[in-house]
Formats: C-alpha cells, sequence, structure tokens
C-alpha cells in the first residue's frame, strides 16, 4: 500500500496532534472525527429534502408546456432550453436522439430544431451541467449545505458519434442539413399551448454507439483499473450497465453518474478508501466523470479484495462482486444461507464450482433485478474483453 494512503492528511493531523499536545488524546480525536461525519449526515439529509423540493418545483415549471415534464434517468439526458419550450431527449439505452421544439409554424420550429441539434452534437458533460437550469438550483442548495463540489470535465458525449474529428462549421452545418428536413419533422397539437404545436425530430444513432461513447472513458478506466488492480473490461461492463454511458446518469436511489454512486452507501465507504477521510459527496462531485469512475473502481476494489475476501476461488469471488456492487455485499451473504455475514457465506461459496456460483446466485438472490444485472455484466466483460483487449 503507497505510503501517501497511509498516511493520509487527516492522519497525519492526528499524529501531530497526539504527539505535540497533552490535551487531546487519539481517542477523543476519533470521536470528534465522528461528531463531524453526524453533522454531515445532519446536512445531507437537510440537502436532500431541498433537492426534493427543488425537483418538485422544476417539474411544475415544466408542466407549464409540457405534459410530460421528463427529466434525467439512469439511461437517459433530458435538456431543455432556457424558455423552456425546446428539449434534447438522449436516450443511451435505446440509441435515440429527440428533438422537440414548440413553435408557431414549421420555419420557426426547423431553426429551433436545427440550434438543439447543434448544442446535443457538440455539447460536453460541463455544457449539459451548465444549461440545466435544475442542476444549477441543486448546486447552489449542495454549497449552502457544504457538500463538497468539483468543476464538471469538458468530455464529449455525442461529438464521437457523429463526428470522425473534431466539428468545424462546415461538418456541423452537413449534419444539420441532413436530419432537419421538412420530411423528418413530425407536428402534433401542443396540450398547453392552443396557438403553437410541438414539432419532432427523431434521429437514430449508429448500432456502434455505445462502444464510441466508452472510449471516451479509456483512459481514466485503464488508470482506474490499474490503481484498484482490476479487470479494465468488468470497470467497462459495470458501465454500460449502469447508466449506458450517460455522464448525467440519476436513479431515483439517488445514485449519480457513470458508475452510479450512492453518496450515502458505496460513496462513504470509496471516499474513505481514496481519501481516508469520511465524506459525504453531492452530484457535482458525482458527475465529473474522472472522480466518479475513480470511486467506483474503488468501491468494486473494496468489495473484491476486502468485503468478500475470504472467497478463495477469484472468478466466484468475482461473480459476488458484481452481484455486490449491485444489491449489497450482505445480500449476496444471504444466497448461501440466512446470514448477511460474508465470511460465513465463503464458507459455503468455497465449497462450490465458480459455476455452481454463478447459478446459486441466480437463483437465491433475493431481487430479480441483481440476478439480471449479474447476468448483463458477465455477458458484457466478454464483449469488451474483445474490444480492449484483443
Amino acid at each position: 500500500m503507497q505510503i501517501q494512503k497511509i498516511l493520509s492528511k487527516s492522519l497525519l493531523l492526528a499524529a501531530l496532534l497526539w504527539s505535540s499536545s497533552e490535551s487531546i488524546t487519539f481517542e477523543e480525536y476519533k470521536r470528534s472525527q465522528q461528531i463531524e461525519f453526524s453533522k454531515q449526515k445532519k446536512a445531507f439529509q437537510n440537502y436532500k429534502k431541498e433537492q426534493q423540493e427543488a425537483f418538485k418545483n422544476y417539474k411544475k415549471e415544466l408542466e407549464k408546456y409540457w405534459k410530460d415534464p421528463l427529466t434525467n434517468t439512469k439511461k437517459r439526458i433530458v435538456n431543455y432550453s432556457k424558455d423552456q419550450k425546446s428539449r434534447t431527449i438522449i436516450d443511451f439505452e435505446k440509441n435515440d436522439l429527440t428533438l422537440q421544439t414548440i413553435a408557431k409554424n414549421q420555419k420557426e420550429a426547423r431553426e429551433k430544431l436545427a440550434l438543439a441539434l447543434a448544442k446535443a452534437a457538440t455539447f460536453t458533460n460541463r455544457d449539459f451541467y451548465t444549461h440545466d437550469k435544475l442542476q444549477q438550483q441543486l448546486s447552489r442548495i449542495e454549497k449552502k449545505h457544504h457538500i463538497p463540489q468539483t468543476k464538471i470535465d469538458t468530455k464529449p458525449v455525442l461529438a464521437p458519434i457523429f463526428f470522425k474529428k473534431k466539428a468545424t462549421k462546415e461538418s456541423l452545418s452537413k449534419l444539420i442539413h441532413k436530419e432537419i428536413k421538412p420530411k423528418n419533422i413530425k407536428e402534433k397539437n401542443a396540450p398547453k399551448q392552443k396557438d403553437e404545436k410541438i414539432y419532432t425530430i427523431q434521429i437514430k444513432l449508429p448500432k456502434n454507439s455505445t462502444i464510441k461513447r466508452s472510449a471516451i472513458y479509456y483512459n481514466d478506466v485503464h488508470n482506474a483499473a490499474k490503481k484498484e488492480q482490476l479487470p479494465i473490461p468488468l470497470i467497462f461492463a459495470i458501465m454500460h450497465t449502469e447508466s449506458s454511458f450517460n455522464p448525467m446518469a440519476r436513479s431515483y436511489v439517488p445514485a449519480y453518474g457513470l458508475m452510479q454512486i450512492v453518496p450515502k452507501t458505496a460513496g462513504v465507504d470509496a471516499y474513505y478508501y481514496l481519501y481516508r477521510e469520511k465524506r459525504l459527496v453531492g452530484s457535482s462531485f458525482l458527475y465529473n466523470t474522472h472522480n466518479n469512475i475513480r470511486m467506483g473502481s474503488a468501491y468494486l476494489h473494496l468489495l473484491y479484495y476486502r468485503y468478500l475476501k475470504h472467497i478463495k476461488n477469484p472468478t466466484s469471488r468475482l461473480y459476488c462482486t458484481i452481484a455486490a456492487y449491485n444489491t449489497g455485499a450482505g445480500n449476496v451473504a444471504r444466497a448461501f444461507g440466512n446470514t448477511t455475514n460474508t465470511y460465513q457465506a465463503a464458507k459455503v461459496i468455497n465449497r462450490l464450482s465458480p459455476q455452481e456460483v454463478y447459478e446459486r446466485l441466480l437463483k437465491d438472490l433475493r431481487y430479480e433485478e441483481p440476478k439480471k444485472y449479474l447476468k448483463n455484466v458477465t455477458k458484457r466483460v466478454e464483449i469488451y474483453k474483445k474490444i480492449y483487449e484483443s
């Protein structure tokens, strides 16, 4: 283990305080840290309440114009214009790009749709974040409650799908002329606006779009895999299954970003492992794709090398790690007996072959979601082996 990891800032401070002052013991310092984390949890709870209220108010605003006020999900980005009368919907799972606008006529609609396509094709992760009114509100709430924040990175989102090289005025103009044609535009009455209509264009993205999006994150995945002693295909397979490489992914839990980190559980464990400090992080920290990949990979490391370390066979342990990333190590243990104790479960697992472990997980995991998750990730590990290890 690297000395930087052992002698983190917090432990160095503890050592200095302990050795230089008789007025504070190490136990007292540890208690003060626990009190500080309790304050963080209280602030985080208040942040979550305000976050939910902001989300509720935002949807009310959207309902002025849209019967279906869509917002971001695990595998979808929804970006609204400033006046909220145009929206871009990127469905990463279905490989669809949908552009919609509320306008008085087709001429106005074509102009607005062209602008929406230009933004969708060239926006970076940071652009989608800063142009999202809800995210900006949530960022202010995070700042108010001292939730750690960081700058969102500028990795492209759809540009590598549309352009072989960096987008130019010519290549962007060519794309707009190809897609924004009257024959491609569907229109229907706008239920919220009597004198206007909703104009829609749906663009089917190429079949290889998911693989092209995965390549955007190769350097971060490579570095994280090396640091955490993990297979590169495993990290890619987890990202694919969690978010289909949606950098702005958000689930109802809530979990955030490419690897769907839950701040209160995996987020706390991964942050402590990386920085030796108990810390609750919010959406802006986890929408930074570098942070997200680093945190998700750290949590995979903890599962494989620490929480499930008593499982001897590496393939059996890998199957359990994949399932645990989705449902928790305790629920994995339950599949092998009436216990959440991974040490006790390992005694059963170590008597089984890897194939028997895999079949037992598919049979006895408590919920259908982790069963499906295990199947998808193991299948995708093989796909990403061919892509990145061939």
